[in-house]
């Protein structure tokens, strides 16, 4: 993303400085930003993380294999970031950079439900100290880290009744 359009810029001035972010990202690429596209970053807008299967059912006028070449091409041009988990679909997201979110993942191990968590300052900069160090010790430099902690949802542990 250029100097132009930050993600604090974004943050500023919402939807559309995303769209032109995205659109910035895209033409870099040397890809176009389609009405597909446009549509698939705008149901993560509104609701990410999802599955290809949540963002059929939100946007019904889109094909499945339309979408799913087009989230691969979001992906690869870093407008959506997909996380894996252990189940069936991967969940897809705007990326940070875009949305100027920086934020963590509680995942369900069972049901595979994906919830967005912010940790509160103190401990992210203490983690950030704790990764740079394990980094440095390894021969890495630091981009960043994801962090995603698995358990099971409420739902999933609710006594089962008969």
């Amino acid at each position: 993303m250029s100097a132009s359009v930050t993600s604090s810029s974004i943050a500023a001035n919402g939807d559309g400085a995303l769209h032109a972010a995205v659109r910035e990202l895209l033409i870099a690429a040397g890809v176009t930003y389609t009405s597909n596209r446009h549509a698939i970053v705008e149901v993560l807008l509104s609701a990410g993380p999802l599955t290809l299967p949540e963002i059929l059912h939100e946007r019904k006028d889109l094909a499945q294999s339309s979408a799913y070449r087009n989230l691969s091409v979001l992906v690869e041009t870093g407008v959506v970031r997909r996380i894996v988990h252990d189940h069936d679909h991967a969940r897809f997201e705007l990326d940070e950079q875009l949305t100027g979110h920086h934020h963590h993942h509680l995942v369900c191990s069972q049901c595979g439900l994906v919830v967005d968590v912010d940790l509160p300052m103190a401990l992210e900069q203490e983690l950030d100290r704790a990764l740079e160090r394990v980094a440095t010790r390894s021969g890495f430099t630091l981009d960043g880290h994801d962090l995603d902690i698995r358990g099971k949802c409420t739902r999933c542990c609710a006594p089962v009744r008969s």
